[in-house]
């Protein structure tokens, strides 16, 4: 793995997912970097992910209700623990589950194994409520998949909230997740 600024010189053989995420990027004028890499399927993979980029890769959960009325996009650390009754209780919403890859692909138009914020720049409706854990909003720089999970991105925590949230048309609600047994 080898670390880039910027997107691909050539998008050929890309998804048009990850080509979107670039051009947008690029258009509000935010600098990344990125690394291309087999998909991740172990914390071993991970890891060298995370070393490569110098961050850690934010865990990103797509979960919704019970009647399927309310979706979450959840931003938290990767090496945190998730737990459904802490989450529920901040965000008043009780049976909180997974939501299912359809839904994944018909809101974000991800795949499971590339959920990512960057998703909701294809949330035209405003579907999906995002929730970030404080201690992503602390670090500097956060990690996420180009909507695709070949690839993983490094930019500022400021770029992601200043820029990118605004011109998606997604605000962001601050959870407190604790994460341990």
């Amino acid at each position: 793995m080898e670390l880039y600024d910027g997107r691909p010189e050539s998008v050929e053989g890309r998804l048009p997912r990850e080509v979107r995420t670039y051009d947008l990027l690029d258009e509000l004028g935010i600098s990344y970097k990125r690394t291309d890499h087999a998909p991740a399927d172990n914390m071993e993979a991970c890891n060298a992910i995370d070393a490569i980029l110098e961050v850690v890769i934010c865990k990103n959960l797509f979960l919704c209700n019970r009647q399927k009325t309310n979706f979450y996009l959840l931003m938290m650390p990767g090496d945190k623990k998730f737990k459904t009754k802490e989450l529920s209780a901040q965000i008043n919403s009780a049976r909180l589950s997974f939501a299912s890859p359809e839904d994944m692909l018909k809101y974000l138009d991800i795949e499971p194994g590339a959920v990512s914020i960057m998703g909701l720049m294809n949330d035209h409706d405003n579907a999906v409520q995002l929730l970030i854990d404080e201690d992503v909003l602390k670090d500097e720089y956060l990690g996420c998949h180009p909507c695709v999970c070949t690839s993983s991105l490094k930019m500022k925590v400021s770029d992601v909230t200043g820029k990118y949230l605004p011109a998606v048309h997604h605000a962001y609600q601050t959870v407190h997740l604790v994460g341990e047994d």
